[in-house]
């Protein structure tokens, strides 16, 4: 063994010396990793890194939705190739196994092997592994004996493939292996086409489970398995809006969009795309292909492509949307045509609409609640309630009956008929709120639950209450410093952050003279700034952004004798040069761009390089040289 794990050894080596090798592709690529960013030593031994059942827990409760809709098909693969001594494992993205199944007669062998629950095989820490070059690659791939990098794994044969969420990111990576196998890699095939299968399975489930009270369109090139199991998946809402997707179906999209196979924007462009944009039907023609119209005659074509058979399964049950609002699309937000905000808040408003929680933050006084009512009153909720909720201002005491309601007499000072709380409030609608950073653990775990189960349960009560909501989230604190901490739950903050977005400081925005003339045109009088007034605006820092601005003008605008707003119009914090007129030393600037991004991606390099535009190794070449090392590995 050892004179094999030597050979093995020389063999990385040189591949990585003469960037050569006569292995896969994939398995070539990973190895070069290994060697050149990770800095693993080949000769070094790898054992095996289990998480503690405290960690193991916050990354499957971070993952709770897909662990349980993915069960049924986790067991039913495992049915067919247990006999033939494989393990199933289910990692999340960051390749924690959060799901296991395996021989319990051999539980102290898969656990030495870290073929068990709450094992670790990130790339950079296990090296070549399936699971983690899975997480790398976005590829589904065999990692047979000698493929693996550490010497302790070239043993294990080990096959995985990638599980997307519905709006395109990286879910999951399901993986079967086995502690022995035999040797030509080639007796992997079927493995890695059962697991490629079952993935694939896994992702439209989870995307009926997701969009139950939407239109779901499958599509298969062949009549015969239209209705069975289709090849493609899509979710669309009512207005005919694309709100998500199975991987097959994110292809063809992608083909149809000319995007590259592996684009590196942050969000799917097909998000919020029109269904009639890439098919030859709009979704009023959707009934044309429902189960009660003959297969042959379901024939949907893509535009300017190929041609499907179609099956439409109707929402579950349709939201209650007005006739008009059902065939037209969403007016834009007010912010839209913002110069500035414009593209990122087009952007969060179709994310918005497809039910993808949000994140805002930004210095205070950046307009983040102005943000959140934008974006619902351009969406589909525009009817239903926008509560804003700042978690700072409510007393700890009080929080959690505040937010979740109470029954008469829960405790003492309660109300004498109870209270609905502002999650049941909201139902409906939209929660926004405000300074997350400052809820109290116990709020963080309650809200936790409402948004895994949709349902939340007043203080003192027996039974949940289903509960409607979208939520946004806002703050200008580090959440992950806060995590780090331990002063704010790490499973929350994947919760609520589907999607970030950082709103500029006033003193970063070009167009302050667009943003000005707009809050002074709906003034009595219509007022104007001097040339002189608007270079002093034009000079000041705004250490209080946007609402410092605002509170300008309202002074300006009451001490102006005319319909023109002179210099000594202006407040004497802004003429003086006083209250904080340097940027404050919080901002951001130069590589702290990389350290936000890594930690709004939750230290995931590849998704980092992605966002960025970057390759893998520029981005961990910058984190050697910043000293930037992820928190993801500390136990």
């Amino acid at each position: 063994m050892r004179s094999a794990v030597m050979a093995h050894i020389d063999e990385l080596v040189r591949a990585a010396s003469d960037g050569g090798g006569a292995r896969d592709p994939l398995i070539d690529q990973s190895w070069r990793r290994c060697m050149a960013e990770y800095r693993l030593d080949p000769a070094a031994p790898r054992r095996a890194y289990i998480h503690t059942q405290a960690r193991l827990r916050e990354h499957r409760d971070a993952l709770d939705d897909l662990i349980r809709v993915a069960r049924f098909g986790v067991e039913a693969l495992y049915r067919q190739v247990s006999g033939l001594g494989y393990v199933l494992i289910l990692a999340d993205a960051r390749g924690v196994a959060v799901d296991f199944i395996g021989d319990s007669s051999r539980d102290e062998d898969l656990r030495r092997a870290g073929l068990y629950r709450g094992s670790d095989w990130n790339e950079h820490l296990a090296g070549t592994c399936a699971v983690g070059t899975c997480i790398a690659t976005g590829e589904a791939l065999s990692v047979h004996l000698d493929d693996h990098f550490a010497g302790d794994h070239i043993g294990l044969t080990c096959t995985a493939a990638p599980v997307y969420a519905a709006d395109g990111t990286l879910a999951a990576v399901l993986d079967i292996s086995a502690l022995q196998a035999p040797a030509p890699k080639a007796s992997q095939h079927l493995a890695l086409q059962l697991v490629t299968s079952f993935a694939h399975r896994i992702e439209t489930a989870s995307l009926h489970n997701g969009f139950r009270r939407e239109w779901i369109l499958h599509l298969s090139r062949s009549p015969e398995f239209a209705d069975i199991e289709p090849e493609l998946a899509l979710a669309v809402d009512a207005g005919g809006r694309i709100l998500g997707f199975n991987s097959r179906a994110r292809a063809l999209i992608d083909r149809a969009l000319h995007r590259p196979r592996r684009s590196s924007d942050l969000h799917h462009a097909g998000l919020g795309l029109r269904l009639d944009a890439l098919f030859e039907a709009s979704v009023d023609d959707l009934p044309r292909f429902t189960r009660a119209v003959p297969v042959e005659r379901r024939v949907l074509r893509l535009r300017g492509g190929e041609r499907f058979y179609a099956l439409a399964l109707e929402p579950a049950e349709v939201p209650a949307r007005t006739p008009a609002r059902t065939k037209q699309p969403a007016r834009p937000p007010a912010l839209a045509d913002d110069v500035t905000l414009g593209p990122m808040t087009r952007q969060a408003s179709r994310l918005f609409e497809a039910g993808v929680s949000l994140l805002v933050g930004g210095e205070t006084g950046t307009g983040k609640e102005f943000f959140a009512r934008s974006l619902h009153r351009a969406s589909s909720r525009a009817a239903k309630s926008f509560l804003a909720v700042n978690c700072a201002a409510l007393p700890e005491t009080l929080i959690e009956s505040e937010l979740f309601g109470h029954e008469p007499g829960a405790f003492t000072g309660a109300a004498a008929k109870g209270r609905i709380g502002l999650v049941q409030r909201a139902n409906g609608g939209t929660l926004f709120l405000d300074e997350i950073g400052d809820m109290p653990l116990s709020a963080q775990t309650r809200l936790l639950r409402v948004l895994a189960e949709r349902e939340v349960t007043p203080v003192g009560a027996a039974a949940p209450q289903a509960v409607d909501i979208r939520v946004i989230t806002a703050t200008h604190r580090d959440l992950a410093a806060l995590v780090r901490e331990g002063r704010f739950r790490e499973d929350l903050l994947y919760r609520l952050a589907g999607a970030r977005f950082v709103l500029p400081p006033l003193r970063e925005r070009a167009d302050l003279p667009a943003l000005t003339a707009r809050l002074l045109a709906g003034r009595a009088g219509a007022p104007r700034l001097s040339a002189e007034a608007s270079a002093a605006l034009a000079r000041h820092a705004w250490p209080g952004n946007v609402r410092e601005l605002v509170s300008a003008l309202d002074y300006a605008c009451a001490v102006a004798e005319g319909p023109e707003i002179g210099l000594s119009d202006l407040p004497p914090t802004v003429l003086s040069g006083d209250a904080g007129t340097s940027p404050p030393t919080t901002a951001p600037t130069g590589d702290d761009a990389l350290d936000a991004a890594l930690r709004r991606r939750a230290w995931n390099v590849s998704a980092v390089a992605r966002d960025l535009g970057l390759d893998r190794s520029t981005v961990h070449r910058r984190m050697r040289k910043l000293g930037l090392v992820s928190p993801n590995h500390g136990g």
